[in-house]
């Protein structure tokens, strides 16, 4: 009984410890993927900012000053818009991995609990299998709420990915529309 105690705690231990280095990997790569755009904005920004400074000696009256007001202000808004749509989709993929690791972390433990449940009902005295079957009753339905509530969760970031989509692709059109206006 102690042999299979000790086993069953240094498993435990051993998922754990995977679930703390998965996590510290998922961590350390969003953050290599979030420099890396950092320095991929850094360097953009510094080209439209060379190219910006060269045109600004362009215009020579009033009409064409404006239309390259214009044009700049456009860039810059799509510049933004496409900052924030990576980043959000940095954030989203970020916030998949983790929830697929609380999942599985949490089917392991459910699947754990009715494994130790069934080991307790071998040895345990008669008339507990009730307790046994009440337990294994909660365990299903807690499972069965936490998966809903992902399935759940799971829509609402899909239409929330949907809304910022439509959102940038919106803004975008209509600043393109303004530039055009003016």
């Amino acid at each position: 009984m102690v042999a299979q105690n000790t086993q069953a705690y240094t498993e435990f231990l051993n998922q754990q410890l995977e679930t703390v280095l998965r996590v510290s990997k998922i961590g350390l790569d969003s953050s290599e993927r979030l420099a890396r755009l950092q320095i991929d904005t850094a360097k953009q920004t510094i080209e439209q900012l060379a190219q910006t400074t060269s045109r600004l000696n362009e215009p020579r009256d009033l009409q064409s000053t404006l239309a390259l007001r214009a044009e700049l202000t456009q860039q810059i808004v799509e510049s933004s818009l496409g900052l924030s749509r990576n980043l959000y989709e940095l954030y989203s993929q970020t916030q998949t991995e983790l929830s697929q690791l609380f999942e599985e972390r949490l089917n392991t433990f459910n699947r754990s609990v009715v494994s130790a449940m069934d080991r307790a009902a071998r040895s345990a005295p008669a008339g507990t299998d009730v307790m046994v079957s009440s337990v294994k009753s909660t365990v299903a339905a807690t499972a069965a709420a936490v998966d809903s509530m992902t399935k759940a969760a799971k829509q609402v970031a899909e239409f929330a990915d949907a809304s910022v989509k439509a959102a940038t692709t919106a803004t975008s059109d209509a600043v393109k529309s303004a530039s055009r206006v003016n």
